[in-house]
């Protein structure tokens, strides 16, 4: 891609200016001209979980034959993965073209000094969708939902809620009432939402009213009806009202993100040509990079970006199910995160931990995070290796346990460039 359109993207801020309405983004879309008003949409918030289900979405709508669209972020090795349409990432050229599209507009705004970067990303992807003609678009928020930029949509095809936790707490509010109160946002007049299973009761409660404010239809997936077989690092077989289903991707939380799916596909499907078998092989098909993702079976190596109590704990669930020892954690977290509960979630699994930093500004020093480790209880102790270097040395030392890289999926991304 040509230098100067990534510089473009790249003056603006990560977080832009202050939100405390979406009139923001609504004006630079219409100086676009709405794209995103002849786009329709499956629109998904959540803590933990979003990017998982967006992929199952995705899948199962090509697997039906239709055209389309999945934003996303972050992005873990480039920045085109965030804009894709039936599993093709954005080219360069075609994002350069948007991009001058865009500038001029942008530049004219009286707000071209508060764009997010999320914000640009967004306006360049719906009019991307647009005049690719996409049948329907896979969106996920950025950070909550209430004031996330996605929420300009007007009425989705339906919205669903993942797992809600503790993250971005400094933004979204400091208990789950708060949080959920965030997500429960996306939820339009009239239009049905979905709540994973295994949210707390002050989440449920908080969305249920929000659905009732709204006149919306409310489901939860029905655990009783659930039967898991088997899951693993491989993935995962379980039945459903009857109905028998695989996953490729690993992790007992997987099933519970896929109940989500298969409740919240069913509105789409009211207007839209999409069978059973449609599902079953979409959710087959779905896989998501540094989700217990496996990178090598022998040595056997897992990369996962969990990075709050939550994702941590998922995790922790899916390594028990692995029988190789001993287990060694490649670990290196963000200063901002919830960093002492998290850890807490994956010691028992793990017997030793290698602190890094190196991936990201907003890292914690290897160095602190050693400490906090070994004040848990842990065993902890520090690298000076560059990341790629160390990993092999692991996998050769440990060639009969379990090599885990975790903990921040900006530590993911860096793995992902890697040629290992």
């Amino acid at each position: 891609m040509g230098q100067n359109h990534m510089e473009f993207i790249n003056g603006f801020s990560k977080k832009g200016g202050k939100v405390s309405n979406l009139d923001r983004i609504k004006g630079l879309l219409e100086a676009l001209g709405n794209p995103e008003k002849s786009l329709r949409f499956v629109h998904i918030a959540g803590t933990n979980g979003k990017g998982s289900m967006a992929q199952m979405f995705n899948e199962i709508f090509i697997d039906a034959g239709y055209k389309t669209g999945l934003f996303t972020s972050p992005y873990l090795i480039e920045y085109n993965d965030r804009i894709q349409i039936n599993g093709r990432n954005i080219s360069d050229d075609e994002l350069c073209e948007l991009v001058e599209e865009i500038k001029p507009v942008v530049e004219g705004s009286v707000d071209r000094n508060n764009f997010s970067q999320f914000e640009i990303t967004q306006a360049i992807a719906f009019l991307y969708f647009k005049r690719q003609d996409c049948d329907v678009v896979v969106l996920e928020t950025g950070v909550g939902g209430l004031l996330d930029s996605t929420n300009v949509i007007e009425r989705p095809l339906v919205s669903v809620i993942g797992s809600v936790a503790y993250d971005h707490t400094a933004i979204l509010g400091d208990t789950l009432e708060k949080i959920a109160y965030q997500k429960a946002g996306i939820i339009k007049k009239n239009c049905p939402c979905v709540l994973s299973t295994g949210n707390s009761m002050e989440v449920i409660s908080t969305v249920r009213s929000k659905a009732m404010e709204m006149t919306s239809q409310l489901v939860i997936p029905n655990l009783y009806l659930c039967k898991a077989y088997k899951w693993d690092i491989f993935g995962c077989e379980f039945s459903y009202k009857g109905q028998e289903y695989a996953l490729s991707m690993g992790g007992l939380h997987q099933i519970s993100n896929a109940l989500t799916v298969i409740e919240a596909i069913k509105y789409p499907a009211e207007k839209m040509r999409i069978s059973e078998e449609n599902i079953k092989n979409g959710l087959k098909k779905a896989k998501v990079y540094a989700r217990v993702e496996v990178l090598s079976e022998k040595p056997l190596t897992i990369l996962d970006g969990g990075h709050n109590p939550d994702g941590m704990k998922a995790l922790s669930k899916a390594v028990e199910t692995v029988s190789a020892t001993p287990k060694i954690a490649i670990i290196g977290m963000l200063k901002e995160k919830n960093v002492h509960n998290a850890i807490k979630e994956l010691l028992g699994q793990v017997d030793k931990f290698v602190c890094v930093d190196g991936f990201y500004p907003l890292e914690m020093p290897k160095e602190e995070l050693k400490s906090i480790i070994n004040d848990l209880g842990g065993r902890a102790e520090v690298s000076d290796m560059p990341t790629d270097e160390l990993i092999r040395a692991v996998q050769k030392e440990n060639a009969n346990g379990l090599t885990l890289i975790c903990g921040s999926l900006f530590l993911a991304a860096k793995v992902k460039g890697f040629d290992m």
